[in-house]
């Protein structure tokens, strides 16, 4: 039985937003998420704090996603350290972010959720395979272009996902 996606939980408390992770954060979720935090900060808002304590995993597109979201971030000038806070996250998804090499992307926290705010679910998107593959290459160039010891492990994936995005455009004309 495949894992379904993380759910996906958001606070907004003035200029701080809290993202809940929970469950296994893979390319399905990722491009609700990227649309969450692009729109928020599209109203304004900076500091992002995500709350991984629930999140067991993230996949590589998941990671790529949000490194690209860190670095994007970081070329706002009015972002304090242009950093995304990475809130008690469990050491698998700790070693995954400094195995890439993107952990310099965030600051780690532990402890309080610094942001208490009400919880709402994050509306699941209607995604398509095209968009998913889309943002999964994406993704995965983030992360070879940050750590350039990721070209051999992801250079393949792109490869591959290219070719099927290539098919799938082809297929819906």
């Amino acid at each position: 039985m495949p894992n379904p996606p993380a759910s996906l939980m958001v606070a907004v408390v003035g200029p701080a937003v809290c993202v809940k992770i929970s469950g296994r954060a893979s390319f399905a979720s990722s491009v609700d998420f990227k649309t969450l935090v692009n729109e928020l900060a599209q109203r304004g808002h900076r500091r992002f704090v995500l709350d991984l304590a629930d999140c067991l995993v993230m996949d590589s597109t998941f990671l790529g996603v949000l490194a690209s979201l860190a670095i994007k971030a970081s070329k706002v000038p009015e972002t304090a350290a242009g950093l995304f806070e990475l809130l008690n996250p469990n050491a698998r998804v700790s070693d995954l972010l400094e195995s890439l090499g993107v952990a310099h992307l965030f600051k780690f926290i532990t402890g309080d959720n610094p942001v208490i705010a009400d919880y709402k679910p994050v509306a699941a998107g209607t995604a398509t395979r095209a968009e998913m593959t889309g943002t999964s290459i994406e993704a995965h160039q983030t992360l070879m272009q940050v750590n350039p010891q990721n070209v051999a492990k992801f250079k393949d994936v792109v490869q591959f996902l290219a070719e099927d995005l290539k098919r799938q455009e082809t297929a819906a004309l």
